[in-house]
């Protein structure tokens, strides 16, 4: 007999109490309204900053570590990625959310607050703590109330907050940075968080945990959450830093890899052979389909985390654009991006195939990467419009349909962990690439700069005021540091682009059943295999010819 996907869940995890919720059309529309103002809200949080981000090294004097916003946030994110999808299986979905959305909110005030870098960085590792519940959360819920079949549209839909967010959070970090201060963008996000929370909170319709608190205390694998934590931050500080901020070869850097590399070995030995319920299972990774997608998924997210910030840095320094006009300009890519993963979502629900469409969006995606290579300090505006435009055509057909294709080769009671390692794998790459393309912006610009002004290097994300104005030398150092970044890019989208020719299109059935066949003699259902019907892992009962 051939092993059967539910003969690798421990005991902890076949006792779970199943979160499956279907709701009818009036509650499902209040619950994916909830779920999209918290998505629209991370999102607006997490790239609206990049546009506000030379200002706010100028007002907090922090023009040589002002990358750590974006890698505080991104690190803290990654690394309570995988605690997310097992708290909500042993608290509940709603209890997790509610929590995650009030960590975003608390972090974007007291950002706004802020009087030092450091006290900035360490709440924008508070808002990406939140922030990542947020994303992790809104597709675990989805999962629970809509059906494998009627997820694609869905997620679609939830996931075009992706874009929009995108679109709206540049302009809002624009206004408030011309108008009045950087400050106010994060004293706005503040107040629409604790709304979310309290909407959440009354009219998220949820399934309670059958176990007391105490007994779900108990079933938290502390081991796992103890090394997963201490490998992801003591890995990911170095990468990030190693090179720029401390050298590769200092004995702190040395210690933090080592420490960080034991940790990551006792981690993945707990996860296969000690935890009663993990937080990654490792037997997953047996499923080819599975391990391509999260390895694409990592990849894409080195990508798209470093288009958001280094986009609209090389309009802003290089073509020395204003920020409302690089911010208009790269809404072109977020907006095409929110109608794709509405658009692809449909698509995907309709015909019940998914693969075709990852293979076009990475297909686009490595296109319009490629094409971002002819960017200088005089390409037109019309033309990095429609090259942004190819890139969100791409991204908006891969963000969501990845997710749906890694959900349609899991067991339901897999659904919240698996949906975290992808979320994991996403932040990790995003915080690896922004540590990579700093790195390479930061090399190619003491390689490009004339003699006498290599310690403007260290001014990377934002132009230092010069007697005289910028040397036209010194904007052409910038445009070839971008480009390098543009360089990295191409071949990590290529190789994604090249796994999902491999990746086997299922369909949108549950794994360990299929759809009835008919025999073109007998006209009989196929009794050997249940359809799976409109509730994922729940079969119908067979019917006499």
């Amino acid at each position: 007999m051939p092993r059967q996907p539910h003969d690798s869940l421990t005991t902890a995890e076949k006792a779970l109490h199943d979160q499956t919720n279907l709701l009818p059309s009036r509650q499902l529309i209040f619950c994916l309204c909830i779920l999209s103002l918290g998505q629209l809200i991370s999102f607006i949080d997490q790239n609206g900053i990049s546009t506000a981000l030379p200002t706010i090294a100028a007002d907090l004097d922090a023009g040589d570590t002002i990358s750590w916003a974006g890698t505080a946030s991104l690190l803290a994110n990654t690394t309570c990625q995988m605690l997310y999808g097992r708290a909500s299986d042993i608290f509940g979905r709603k209890t997790v959310l509610i929590s995650a959305v009030l960590l975003l909110a608390l972090g974007d005030l007291v950002c706004g607050l802020s009087t030092s870098a450091a006290m900035f960085y360490v709440f924008r590792g508070v808002a990406g703590i939140g922030s990542g519940g947020i994303t992790n959360l809104t597709m675990i819920i989805l999962s629970d109330v809509v059906t494998l079949e009627q997820r694609g549209k869905y997620q679609g839909i939830v996931g075009s907050m992706i874009g929009l967010g995108s679109v709206t959070g540049p302009f809002f970090s624009a206004a408030f940075v011309s108008r009045a201060t950087w400050r106010g963008f994060f004293w706005m996000l503040a107040p629409l968080g604790a709304l979310n929370a309290l909407l959440a909170f009354f009219y998220l319709p949820s399934k309670p945990p059958k176990t007391t608190f105490k007994v779900g205390v108990r079933n938290i694998d502390y081991l796992g959450a103890l090394t997963s934590s201490i490998a992801s931050i003591l890995l990911l500080i170095p990468i990030s830093g190693g090179g720029s901020y401390f050298s590769w070869y200092s004995p702190l850097v040395i210690s933090m890899l080592v420490i960080g590399t034991v940790a990551l070995v006792i981690f993945l030995i707990s996860q296969w052979k000690l935890s009663k319920l993990p937080m990654m299972p490792i037997d997953m990774y047996r499923t080819p389909a599975i391990a391509l997608l999260l390895v694409q998924t990592f990849l894409l997210g080195a990508v798209y985390q470093t288009m958001v910030y280094y986009i609209p840095l090389y309009l802003l320094n290089a073509h020395r654009l204003s920020v409302f006009a690089s911010a208009a300009i790269f809404a072109s890519l977020a907006g095409i991006q929110a109608v794709m993963s509405a658009g692809s979502g449909f698509f995907i629900s309709h015909f019940k195939k998914y693969g075709i469409v990852i293979r076009f969006g990475f297909a686009m995606w490595t296109l319009g990467a490629g094409l971002s290579l002819i960017f200088n300090r005089q390409t037109s505006p019309g033309v990095l419009v429609i090259c942004l435009l190819i890139i969100g055509i791409g991204v908006g057909c891969v963000f969501q349909p990845t997710l749906v294709a890694l959900q349609s080769h899991s067991v339901k009671e897999r659904r919240a962990v698996i949906i975290s390692a992808r979320n994991f794998n996403r932040s990790a790459g995003g915080a690896c690439g922004l540590a990579i393309s700093a790195a390479t912006l930061q090399a190619r610009l003491r390689a490009s700069l004339p003699p006498n002004l290599l310690y403007l290097a260290k001014s990377s994300y934002a132009l230092p005021n010069l007697k005289g104005g910028v040397p036209t030398a010194v904007l052409d150092a910038y445009m070839s540091a971008s480009h390098m970044v543009f360089i990295v890019q191409v071949p990590l989208i290529a190789v994604c682009f090249l796994g999902s020719i491999l990746l086997r299109d299922r369909g949108l059935i549950p794994v360990g059943t299929q759809a009835v066949q008919t025999s073109p003699l007998t006209d009989r259902g196929d009794q050997r295999e249940v359809h799976p019907g409109a509730v994922e892992g729940q079969e119908m009962k067979k019917e006499d010819s």
